[in-house]
């Protein structure tokens, strides 16, 4: 597609430097633009609701690092607890008061965590999660759904399967098939599937892992019945239920989505918000699984910045501000009026649109039909979505570089954040009638 923007200045200048220094000139594919065409931005800071490049120019951030800054950027409490930890000390391989502090905290928000182990990644904490199930059950294979994203570990890097049949292909090369054979993926938010492949393999699957709100493929709610029949599956064929709750734990409620939709799992995996944008992942549950993690257990893992005493003092400024259930207000009135306006600003040029919405997340997919899995979002009109994010770009607006995201609001977002967002779409709608 043709670039709608294409930078100059220090911007362009950085990433010619990165290109010759770092794979595709980023250090997270996604941030290469490769869905939506065109060069990066290089981002200089972040204040509130807004990014800042290189270049000087300021963009309304719609990815908040990715959902992890609830509160905004460089909001004043977090900046406090990190630059009072610095002064005492970044990392000691020891413990600290601050793990203690922050998995309590967590525990008031999900109590049906009854023990939590950190990490330094959501990434390690879906692998460590895997690891649990496969090690308490003693069972091999694991079940997710297409779209859903787990992070890297070679086991859950499987291409969509032809339903209930294990052996999935790796959809990464250097991942040998050997380490996807047990990983079956299924269509999220079929429940005919997800029977048929517990009954072809009752006796195997170690435990079933699933975003309770899918983000990996545009915000996609769970059907009334599928979180449910999972709970129902899992019990009956005591496997492990694994939500990865990295996007949609304390943003869509206080617990999460098993708070918002009242199925508790077994494990959680956390990331992103838990520590306030610093690097940090963790594993909880029932004390019966988490405690089969060493020195407890038999099931490694370790890691030496694991609990990292700035990324905790971050994650323990960020719950207790969360604890206030005013923010979680705010976030939702925002969305509410986006999604509300934008559609009627749709309706109103006659252009159709999906605008899916989960508390304050939501996602816009091009097309007419209903976006309730990974087929239906990826038949929606991508090339459109690409043209939406540079005239929105241009126009000083910083949306996710792929329709197949959530988009994320911060407490930073006013009415006059929304107010920019919504005339940069309708210069968007009046452009495409042209």
């Amino acid at each position: 597609m043709v670039n709608e923007v294409d930078y100059a200045g220090n911007s362009a200048l950085l990433h010619a430097r990165a290109l010759q220094l770092i794979p595709g000139g980023v250090n997270s594919p996604i941030r290469a633009f490769g869905a939506v065409g065109g060069r990066p931005f290089v981002v200089d800071r972040g204040q509130g609701a807004y990014l800042y490049d290189v270049d000087g120019k300021r963009y309304v951030d719609y990815i908040m690092s990715w959902g992890a800054l609830a509160l905004g950027h460089a909001y004043p409490a977090i900046v406090y607890a990190v630059t009072d930890q610095l002064r005492k000390g970044m990392t000691y391989g020891a413990p600290t008061r601050n793990e203690v502090e922050l998995t309590e905290l967590v525990r008031e928000r999900m109590p049906w965590i009854e023990k939590l182990r950190l990490m330094s990644s959501a990434t390690e904490a879906c692998m460590t999660a895997v690891r649990i199930a496969r090690g308490a059950t003693a069972r091999r294979m694991v079940v997710i759904f297409d779209g859903g994203s787990h992070g890297h570990a070679d086991c859950l890097l499987v291409k969509p399967g032809s339903g209930a049949s294990a052996g999935n292909l790796p959809a990464s090369s250097g991942v040998p098939p050997e380490t996807t054979q047990f990983t079956v993926s299924l269509p999220y938010n079929d429940t005919s599937a997800l029977e048929d492949v517990f009954l072809k393999y009752s006796d195997q699957i170690a435990g079933v892992m699933v975003e309770p709100v899918a983000c990996s493929m545009g915000v996609i709610p769970p059907t009334p019945a599928f979180l449910s029949t999972l709970r129902a599956l899992t019990n009956e064929f005591r496997s492990v239920l694994i939500y990865d709750e990295t996007v949609s734990g304390f943003r869509v409620a206080p617990g999460g989505a098993a708070e918002l939709y009242d199925e508790k799992p077994d494990l959680v995996c956390l990331g992103n918000i838990l520590g306030g944008g610093m690097p940090i992942g963790a594993v909880g549950g029932r004390s019966d699984l988490v405690d089969r993690l060493i020195p407890v257990g038999n099931v490694s893992q370790a890691g030496t910045l694991s609990g990292n005493p700035i990324a905790t003092a971050a994650g323990i400024a960020t719950l207790r501000k969360l604890g206030d259930r005013g923010a979680y207000i705010h976030l939702r009135q925002y969305a509410d009026e986006f999604t509300g306006r934008v559609g009627q600003l749709f309706a109103q040029y006659d252009q159709p649109v999906v605008i899916n919405q989960v508390q304050s997340l939501f996602s816009m997919h091009f097309g007419s039909d209903r976006v309730f899995d990974l087929t239906s979002a990826q038949a929606c009109d991508q090339a459109a979505y690409g043209k939406l994010f540079h005239i929105l770009l241009k126009q000083g607006v910083f949306i996710p570089p792929t329709g197949l995201s959530a988009w994320f609001v911060s407490t930073a977002h006013t009415r006059e954040h929304l107010d920019i967002t919504v005339r940069a779409i309708e210069r968007f709608l009046q452009e495409r009638l042209r």
